[in-house]
């Protein structure tokens, strides 16, 4: 699930989360990461300012050397203009330089690999994608995910317990 930060506004040379895409890391193995601009509408900034994103349905599509973010929803601010008409799961294109875009093209069409986007986050004033290349994992990956979660759970409570 994506988390909502309230008011998660760009500060200059300061990194600040907007959305997480938790369920990525429980759904794939993340093999690789990289980092993206995206390219944005006025109102979609505006709406990200406030923490309006949801990002757990959104994946990365690859169309003609281009990559775009499919499924990230972004919902307008009730205070959007008139003149225009936003739409929250627009397809956003992300930017990275050739080199790397030809390389996970390589990637994703031969060895299974997919591209799942991680967060969303400011950096200098804009707007960056943190995605992933990325291996779905088996069910029986995801149940040995979830018993270490709950492994390292009763270890901290066993250990908050004795230092009381």
């Amino acid at each position: 699930m994506a988390t909502k930060n309230s008011k998660a506004t760009p500060t200059k040379g300061l990194d600040s989360r907007i959305a997480d895409n938790k369920k990525a890391f429980f759904n794939y193995a993340i093999e690789e990461r990289f980092e993206a601009g995206m390219v944005l509408e006025g109102w979609e900034v505006k709406a990200l300012r406030e923490g309006k994103v949801q990002l757990t349905d959104g994946y990365v599509v690859i169309r003609s050397g281009e990559l775009f973010l499919i499924g990230c929803q972004i919902n307008a601010l009730h205070t959007a203009s008139t003149h225009i008409s936003p739409d929250a799961v627009r397809t956003k294109k992300l930017l990275l330089h050739k080199d790397e875009i030809r390389r996970l093209i390589g990637k994703v069409e031969q060895k299974g690999y997919t591209l799942v986007p991680l967060n969303l986050h400011w950096k200098n004033g804009k707007v960056k994608c943190e995605l992933a290349l990325a291996k779905g994992k088996a069910e029986h990956d995801k149940r040995d995910t979830i018993k270490d979660r709950e492994g390292k759970r009763e270890v901290e409570r066993v250990m908050k317990s004795r230092h009381r």
